[in-house]
């Protein structure tokens, strides 16, 4: 056999650079769009008809239909979005990401490219290292393009001329005379393909240039584009496993729906074929039909396979559309919300690992800030109870209250672990490195109050045990306290809601200086009790500790508001933490 393990490792090497170019074009398209992507999907998912349309432009702007389908999932997740309004925009992202088969099948065989592609990237190069983000942003976007044609250049020139291997070619041939079955094999192959490569686009140029170069007929390659588009949402699946159940039904949904899809279509398949060959023929002017295999049609191929992908998409889109409700009822009793036991220790709003756009992964973060600080207010609500309800059942809010410092520890590392990874994945503005730094500090912060929170659970457990009380004006002047911290809290949960130009600095310091002035108060008024002899020591040492440790969670908070407005107003110095 004429075919190396060299030239199978230029195929691999050359679906690498093409692979590469999409990513770059991609990611540079996403921070072109920027927050406006933001806006495009909450703004128009009014129903599942303008859910479609905006599903469609997003993996057009995107040219990635995961990003579409992961931005989808985090607004219902966030409460933006119904899930039925999310599974418009799945649909109309099985449209958008058709696309890349028009720009490979017109650019990439119809058109020599490849010398277009070079220039493109001789001028757009320099601006990659402009001081201007957008204008570099456009750069990048255009050398992705270049690099992507030139990949599939390459993946023509390195895949094996059908008259030099003829025994791979007999071998290929083996599979394709089963008629029927033929298809269905070719169906699990594009599957695999689109799993190996990771990219349902790759394994669709893949599949136009082994069309293109006489190694499949055409109903072959439509075989495997159906599987491509089963391939897409098995990826899917795979990223929710990790995710909630938000992202596990979107996930069951697309897979659903492909495969409903690609079911009917097998069952209309020859005359589909035909008439996509008629299309063709019309369209051009030619005579020779595309599914005669003719070496004069391999090019006019790419086209209706493109044309294929493309009707069957919206096709399965218009047909299906009345009966998106039944798949959604079907898929959340598959996917059952086991009341909030599926998420207790895994991010709410995160469902699918870090979007492509850097922007929109910090718009989920803060999105997950937003709920710890949810959370640190359940805290407090929950040490209020303990210190001041006499009837309560202690061991139940205390077990309560380490549930919590649990679930807090995780969020802290989940959340550090994202905005990581935000920074490794791609080149971030400068603006957007500061605000993951600043965020990584609230996340700190937070953690930290609730450690304080704990600790104070701990402290008042130890008081019980002694059974020792406070007189009524320690109590009195503890709960003055709690509310304060309070207060406190309720303003550092609706600065964190804010975007950082929007932040309130003056409600947070006005919180803080009053959780000063009353410990200064309570510290006066601790000594002067000590004296007179109003408590035993060892409650005095627990109410001034107590009294300590919600200063400090007074000052956490003030940090968490300084980092949520992108600014420090002094330096906060904690000694012994």
């Amino acid at each position: 056999m004429s075919y190396s393990l060299f030239d199978f490792l230029q195929l691999i090497g050359s679906l690498g650079i093409f692979i590469f170019g999409m990513k770059i074009f991609s990611e540079g398209l996403q921070k072109i769009a920027g927050s406006k992507l933001k806006g495009i999907l909450s703004g128009m998912t009014r129903n599942r008809a303008t859910g479609v349309v905006t599903g469609f432009a997003t993996t057009a702007i995107t040219q990635s239909s995961t990003t579409t389908t992961v931005m989808a999932v985090s607004f219902v997740n966030a409460g933006l979005l119904t899930f039925v309004q999310s599974t418009g925009v799945i649909m109309g992202a099985n449209i958008g990401t058709t696309i890349t088969a028009w720009m490979v099948a017109l650019f990439g065989f119809k058109v020599q490219i490849t010398p277009i592609a070079l220039a493109i990237i001789g001028v757009f190069f320099a601006f990659l290292f402009s001081g201007n983000s957008r204008l570099r942003n456009i750069a990048e976007a255009m050398v992705g393009f270049g690099i992507l044609f030139i990949g599939l250049e390459f993946i023509k020139g390195a895949v094996p001329d059908i008259n030099t291997n003829p025994e791979m070619f007999a071998f290929l041939d083996s599979f394709t005379d089963y008629g029927y079955l033929s298809l269905l094999l070719f169906v699990v192959v594009g599957t695999i393909l689109t799993l190996l490569t990771q990219s349902s686009s790759a394994a669709t140029a893949i599949t136009l240039v082994m069309l293109v170069e006489g190694w499949i007929s055409f109903p072959i390659a439509a075989a495997m584009i159906l599987g491509e588009n089963i391939g897409t949402t098995v990826t899917a699946n795979l990223a929710a496993l990790v995710g909630n159940v938000h992202a596990k039904r979107a996930a069951r949904f697309h897979f659903f729906f492909n495969v409903i899809g690609v079911l009917w279509m097998l069952a209309l398949i020859y005359p589909f074929l035909h008439a996509m060959d008629w299309a063709i023929q019309v369209a051009t002017g030619s005579d020779i039909t595309v599914m005669s295999g003719a070496v004069e049609s391999r090019e006019n191929g790419a086209l209706a396979l493109s044309l294929f992908h493309t009707s069957f998409n919206v096709l399965n889109v218009l047909l299906l559309f009345a009966f998106v409700p039944m798949i959604v009822r079907f898929v959340e009793y598959i996917q059952p919300d086991r009341g909030g036991q599926d998420d207790e220790y895994h991010l709410r709003y995160i469902s699918a690992g870090v979007m492509t756009s850097p922007g929109l992964s910090v718009d989920q973060a803060h999105k997950e800030i937003q709920q710890f600080t949810d959370v640190i207010d359940k805290m407090h609500e929950t040490v209020n109870e303990l210190m001041f309800t006499p009837d309560a059942d202690k061991t139940k809010l205390l077990e309560k209250v380490q549930k919590f410092e649990e679930l807090t520890d995780e969020m802290e590392i989940e959340i550090s672990d994202y905005l990581v990874r935000i920074s490794e994945n791609t080149t971030l503005e400068h603006w957007l490195t500061e605000r993951i730094r600043f965020m990584q500090t609230m996340v700190n912060d937070l953690e930290r109050v609730a450690d304080i929170f704990y600790q104070i659970s701990r402290l008042t457990e130890r008081m019980g045990e002694v059974k020792e009380n406070w007189p009524e004006s320690a109590t009195s002047e503890m709960s003055a306290m709690m509310d304060a911290i309070k207060n406190a809290i309720q303003t550092m949960k609706r600065n964190a809601a804010r975007e950082p130009d929007d932040v309130k600095l003056d409600e947070a310091i006005a919180a803080e200086n009053e959780v000063d002035r009353i410990r200064d108060e309570c510290r006066d008024n601790h000594y002067t009790r000590l004296e007179k002899g109003e408590y035993a020591t060892r409650s005095g040492v627990v109410f001034i500790d107590i009294l300590n440790r919600l200063e400090r969670i007074g000052d956490h908070i003030l940090n968490v508001n300084e980092s949520a407005a992108g600014r420090r107003l002094k330096a906060m110095r904690i000694d012994g933490e």
